[in-house]
């Protein structure tokens, strides 16, 4: 079963969230972290839908989550 998760990091003194899909939190890190070594991993939890609605999360590829539709 797969979850998303926000993973926080901080790379080049700039904090930054990405939205990762992962059997748990420990794989979503290290996918972060294989995708951008220098990154500092600060935090990773559960999507919060309704919370990160406000400050949309990026996709590990780069781009704005796209997936979502609003809050609720």
């Amino acid at each position: 079963m797969s979850w998303q998760f926000t993973v926080g990091l901080r790379a080049q003194g700039k904090a930054d969230r990405i939205v990762v899909h992962a059997e748990d939190a420990l794989v979503a890190a290290l996918k972060v972290k294989a995708e951008r070594p220098e990154a500092t991993i600060m935090y990773v939890r559960r999507l919060n839908r309704r919370g990160d609605a406000r400050h949309p999360p990026h996709t590990l590829t780069g781009g704005l989550n796209q997936n979502r539709s609003g809050p609720g």
